[in-house]
């Protein structure tokens, strides 16, 4: 994740803390000083880390937590509730009109933030609310873009409003909500224009699809890789045309991070979303007392729990749990749930959710548990027989080689792999917790 780097100083910092038994001022300062480091070295804006680190300063150092019965947990609560109010101390939802009136979003912001494929993100997430979205395709200078959105919206099942490129934005923005209107839809997104950079140009077309059509939100998406770079950018749209809400994309990449802590300080607009991968499903809700946590190395249970609700198909996973109870767990089964592990965004994602894995804890599971080797695994699965993958107690040498051969692999690497499944079969069998649970929020299950 793109606080990684971020997140293991901190900890760092913190363990430090934590050791020492009361407080002095000189420790807070000399803390205090590293992770304003931090920060600024995540790409924070530099005047964000000065207000930041002086709210924090200011209350560590009152007689309440120099002399805490655990003073070293009080800063930590204290950094906490700080950036969770640097963020925005709710989370922010779209803002859509009541019943079937016509809300009208334009999405902006420059070429390879990922704005259109974002607009198709968002369409989905509003059609899984029962909305009924319409998308339009008002780009009319990037060749691909009206093809992007096509197969985008098509995806996720979403109507894709076009009229070729030889019709100005306004008039398409137009002719969309007056589409939508007769045909039941009660939201339009505007797949508005990007360039390169900010532009007159661009501003300028923004300002007249504005000025003729009644948009209800405008969303900025901006690129997180991009740094500090994105809170100049969307700072230059709210002082321009104005922006209701920013979507952070590329949160998963390599990148530092600093623009998710900087964006509200500096514009006052809240971060609506945050792009957490390629995939149409990859876009999560934002929220800053689960992303403050996930920084600071306390994971983000919350999420991972409603991933595994919407990605995870209920009755397959009580039958999984059935075959577990009853030793009929087979290769298939053992499929299935790298499958569900992938829906819910591999296990990079699951594991930078739980709690105190984070920074080069994360990297070494990674490199213990590497993906391209489950998709080794995958292929030895399938050179298996259905009779096989049904029933592993049939593995014997011979069918191993052919298996082995089969999927290009050494015999030593199927051996493995069937203890594995073995000493998997076994853990949940004794973790009985991670395959379900009873509560109206629903079954909630691991699949590893």
């Amino acid at each position: 994740m793109a606080f990684d780097s971020l997140s293991e100083k901190l900890q760092n910092v913190f363990k430090a803390l934590r050791s020492k038994g009361l407080l002095t001022e000189a420790d807070v300062k000399a803390a205090l000083k590293e992770v304003k480091m931090a920060l600024l070295e995540a790409d924070v804006n530099f005047k964000v880390v000065k207000q930041f680190v002086k709210s924090v300063q200011e209350r560590a150092v009152g007689q309440d937590v120099m002399n805490g019965l655990n003073p070293g947990q009080m800063v930590v609560k204290i950094v906490n509730e700080e950036m969770v109010r640097l963020m925005g101390d709710e989370t922010t939802e779209l803002a859509l009109k009541p019943g079937n009136e016509v809300t009208v979003i334009m999405m902006a912001g420059l070429q390879g933030a990922g704005k259109t494929t974002t607009t198709a993100k968002i369409a989905g997430k509003l059609k899984q609310k029962g909305r009924k979205p319409l998308l339009a395709a008002c780009d009319i200078y990037r060749p691909a873009a009206i093809q992007q959105l096509q197969i985008n919206g098509e995806k996720q099942g979403v109507e894709v409003f076009s009229m070729g490129s030889g019709h100005s934005p306004v008039n398409i923005a137009k002719a969309a909500i007056e589409h939508a209107a007769k045909h039941g839809m009660n939201v339009v997104i505007l797949d508005t224009a990007g360039r390169l950079h900010v532009d007159e140009d661009m501003m300028k077309e923004l300002m007249e699809i504005k000025a003729h059509v009644d948009v209800t939100q405008t969303i900025l998406v901006v690129d997180a890789m991009t740094g500090q770079d994105a809170v100049n950018v969307a700072s230059t749209f709210q002082e321009q045309i104005g922006i209701d809400g920013v979507v952070l994309t590329k949160l998963d990449g390599d990148t530092r991070g600093g623009a998710a802590l900087s964006i509200r300080a500096v514009t006052g607009k809240p971060i609506l979303y945050v792009g957490m991968g390629e995939k149409l499903s990859d876009l999560e809700q934002f929220y800053p007392d689960r992303m403050a946590s996930r920084i600071l190395g306390m994971g983000d249970v919350l999420t991972l729990i409603e991933k595994a609700q919407e990605e995870i198909d209920e009755d397959k996973a009580k039958a999984l749990e059935q075959k577990l109870k009853k030793a009929e767990f087979g290769f298939d089964d053992y499929l299935e749930s790298m499958n569900q592990m992938k829906k819910m965004g591999g296990l990079s994602s699951i594991l930078s959710m739980l709690p105190g894995i984070g920074g080069g804890q994360l990297a070494e599971l990674e490199n213990a548990i590497d993906e391209k080797k489950m998709a080794r695994i995958e292929g030895i699965i399938y050179s298996m027989t259905p009779e096989e993958r049904a029933n592993p107690a049939v593995l014997n040498p011979s069918r191993k080689r052919r298996i082995a051969a089969g999927a290009g692999v050494d015999i030593s690497e199927v051996n493995r792999l069937v203890k594995q499944f073995e000493q998997s079969k076994k853990m949940m069998k004794q973790m009985p917790g991670l395959m379900g649970g009873k509560g109206k929020r629903g079954r909630f299950k691991l699949p590893f």
